[in-house]
């Protein structure tokens, strides 16, 4: 694989980009000032913006010294299909597509903590079943959830059961519930 290539891999497994989206872009749809990506019809028939982290950014720059002049941002003579399939098969790699770098990139996003609705607008999906699959990779993402609430209403649920306790209430939940939902 070369640099161009690795620049293309690099830049679909931080973008989630599918291969129409990646190799159809131009290099006017970039703003690197605002490190967003501008797909103008994806394939919901919507406009959406991808946002860049650095090693996106970094990929960009390296396929930006060689295709520049092209206005295409993965530009090159052979298809994107064609470049792809030739490395998978000189590196031995079967059964892989580039739908398996979207998937990664999902998979990556929920094992490092977001939550399934960010992905799925990061993968510019209009619903939430088809990112379902990925909840698996999280497994404690609800218990790490539920301690997150605790953690900040924690300080409120211990005043609420002071004062309980300072007003000499024996059956606070009712009333400590009522008052923490009031806040």
């Amino acid at each position: 694989m070369d640099s161009q290539q690795l620049a293309e891999f690099e830049l679909a497994l931080h973008t989630g980009l599918r291969v129409s989206e990646q190799y159809g872009a131009l290099w006017e749809h970039l703003d690197w000032k605002h490190r967003v990506l501008t797909v103008p019809i994806d394939k919901g028939g919507r406009t959406s913006h991808v946002p860049l982290n650095a090693a996106a950014l970094s990929a960009l720059n390296e396929l930006y010294t060689r295709t520049a002049n092209t206005g295409v941002v993965c530009g090159g003579s052979a298809g994107p299909r064609a470049r792809f399939e030739a490395s998978l098969k000189v590196a031995g790699i079967a059964d892989f597509s580039w739908q398996c770098l979207r998937h990664t990139f999902a998979s990556r996003l929920v094992m490092c903590g977001a939550d399934i609705r960010t992905v799925a607008e990061l993968l510019r999906d209009r619903t939430l079943a088809m990112v379902m699959r990925y909840a698996h990779l999280a497994p404690d993402y609800q218990m790490e959830a539920v301690q997150r609430m605790q953690d900040k209403f924690n300080g409120d649920l211990q005043s609420a059961d002071t004062e309980r306790v300072n007003s000499g209430t024996k059956s606070g939940t009712a009333g400590l519930v009522s008052k923490s939902y009031v806040q």
